[in-house]
Parts: structure tokens; sequence; C-alpha cells
């Protein structure tokens, strides 16, 4: 149930990099709080100056926003609205802002979305992947280990897979890629969204990891990463799989085999690795 006598908490988006994609009703309702909480309330001066805006800043990032939260509730309880804003685009997605969207609903805030920016859905756009489904994975885990882990799970995933990525991370992000997924998936790399050196890398996760390793700026600025989702039985799909394995193991020692006939067909490196071990299990245990 609502507090009839609360103010209300506006979690607005901002700007991903061009100010002028701030809309006039988010930059109304900046104006008209009481506060405003920001992911980095240095960074987030910087753009309220632009704009002429006075109103306070309050920090609210991943390391304080359990006890701030608790403080912010009870200013909206007590009468008074607030604006939540992260560094860049909508906060609470891949940002801060989730926990105090949840205890503001619960003290019967109301919460209000002043819609705009968003990296996610502005490289969906115009990413030319199927936009119908889609999944949006955020930042993948930053130990290696964790972050192949996590990519395996997604390899039969038949949505369209939206990620985050940072600069110093890319290139060996899109070689897991490669791996879990296939070279041959198509992707899109979409860098510095809305800014002066806006990029798009269009091809398979195969050509863009190269790209990666002789193009520096593909490793500068806030990246996004769009694959294209698993195609049914993508991994062996008429069998084809099978009989290049079976040829390649005839002749070949296993990781070998299974390297090349990944290559061959399109498959993914460890979707492939696992098949040929059954099939190598399967004829020794028929010898």
């Amino acid at each position: 149930m609502a507090n009839s006598g609360a103010g209300r908490l506006y979690v607005v988006a901002t700007p991903i990099g061009n100010l002028g994609d701030l809309s006039p009703r988010a930059g109304e309702v900046l104006r008209s709080c009481r506060v405003i909480a920001a992911e980095d309330t240095r960074h987030s001066g910087v753009l309220l100056r632009h704009f002429g805006i006075a109103t306070p800043l309050l920090s609210l990032h991943e390391h304080n926003e359990r006890q701030r939260a608790a403080e912010l509730v009870a200013r909206l309880t007590a009468g008074e609205s607030v604006a939540l804003i992260s560094d860049a685009g909508t906060p609470a997605i891949s940002d801060p802002g989730f926990d105090l969207v949840v205890a503001a609903a619960a003290a019967g805030v109301e919460v209000v979305a002043i819609p705009g920016p968003s990296a996610l859905l502005a490289a969906l756009s115009i990413a030319g992947l199927p936009t119908d489904r889609f999944c949006f994975e955020g930042f993948l885990p930053a130990r290696a280990s964790a972050r192949r882990k996590h990519l395996d799970t997604l390899s039969m995933e038949s949505r369209t897979i939206v990620l985050y990525e940072s600069p110093h991370r890319i290139v060996e992000t899109l070689d897991d890629c490669r791996a879990a997924f296939g070279g041959e998936r198509r992707a899109t790399l979409a860098r510095e969204l809305t800014k002066l050196h806006e990029t798009l890398y269009r091809g398979t996760l195969a050509e863009i990891a190269e790209r990666g390793r002789s193009d520096p700026d593909l490793s500068r600025g806030e990246i996004v990463l769009v694959i294209a989702g698993a195609a049914p039985r993508e991994s062996n799909q008429g069998g084809e799989l099978d009989r290049v394995l079976t040829v390649l193991l005839a002749e070949l020692p296993l990781k070998q085999a299974a390297r090349l006939a990944a290559s061959l067909v399109g498959a993914r490196d460890n979707e492939t690795y696992k098949r040929a071990l059954t099939l190598k299990l399967e004829s020794d245990s028929h010898s």
C-alpha cells in the first residue's frame, strides 16, 4: 500500500555520452527533487553544472548502498522526493540502485521511472541481430575460470545475448566467447555509444577477436557486446560433426581432432571436445 504522505523516488536515466540525450522531463525532475542520489558525485556534478541544476548530491554506490538506502527511505517517508541517477544510463541496470528501489517500494514509497538512455538498448537496436527475444547478462565474472564457466552455461542459449565488458578484459572475453559459442557465431561489438568515437565492429566472433588484437581502439572506452543466439542443434546438426570427428579421430590425437573439427564445422570448441571424447570412448569400447 502506498504511503500517501511520502515523497517519490524518481529513477532517472542520464546520458551515456552525448549530453543532448538528457530529456526535458529528466532535467525538470532533477531540479525539483530535494536531493539527488548519485553513483559518483564528482562525475554527476559535471552533468548538473552543465544544465545549471543546483540540487544537492548524495553519494550512493556499491559500497554504501544498503546503509544509504535506509537514510534515503527515511527522507522519502518524511515527504521528501529523491532522484536516483548513475554515472551514465539507467540506474539499477548493472549500476547501483536496486537496493534503494526495493527498500522504497517496501516502505510504500511511489517509485517513478524517468526513462531515457541505456547502453543495453542502444547497442541492441543497431547491432543488426535478432531483437524479438534477448537476454542481458551484464558484466561477466572478472576471473577467467568463472567467466568461461558462465559462458558455457550460455552455449545453447537461443536468444540474442547482450554483455557489458571493460576495455582491459575485452580481448580475453572475445576469445572465451569464441571458444564457448564457436568462431562462426555472429556478433556486434559497440564501443563509445553516442560519443565522438562511437564505433561498431560487426562479423563473426573469430573475426572480431582477431580485430581486437590488431586494432587498439577496439579496447578503448565503454563496450557492449551483442552475440547471436545458438541455432537449434547447432553443435551436431545433421550428424556432420560426428562424421568429421570420426575421420579425424582415426588419424589425430583427441585434442587436435576436436580443435580441427570445431573449425571445419563451425561448432563450439568445448562441445566439440566433449563429443570427440564420447566418440573415442565408444570406439575404444568396441575395439
